[in-house]
């Protein structure tokens, strides 16, 4: 399975939501789109995870580095997930204490963390 990625703005804030797999060979795919967005002057992002199946080292590694990215403009990352398999390497990494987590896209938009 391939990664599919789609952005929109809500609000001030763009949306990245993804779908599909967030490993070694498609994590690539997802830097760049959250290169191309800071780049852009996007510097606070939801990333949209709920039609992830899957994510490993590669991807978490992506996404702490687009977080690194945004802070580099005071900007801001936050993750929407709720499903309990992809929650678990957030908590078991620590990560849950890094990234603020949302059940959904409104929430993240919404939230002022």
């Amino acid at each position: 399975m391939g990664l599919s990625l789609s952005t929109e703005t809500v609000g001030d804030r763009t949306v990245v939501r993804v779908g599909g797999e967030i490993d070694v060979y498609t994590a690539p795919k997802l830097r760049e789109q959250l290169v191309e967005l800071v780049n852009d002057g996007s510097y606070h992002l939801v990333v949209d995870m709920e039609g992830v199946d899957f994510l490993d080292s590669t991807g978490l590694g992506v996404l702490v580095g687009g977080l690194k990215r945004v802070r580099a403009h005071e900007g801001s990352l936050r993750l929407v997930c709720n499903q309990e398999r992809i929650l678990k390497i957030f908590r078991i990494t620590g990560l849950t204490k890094v990234f603020p987590i949302h059940t959904s896209v409104e929430d993240a938009v919404q939230a002022t963390d």
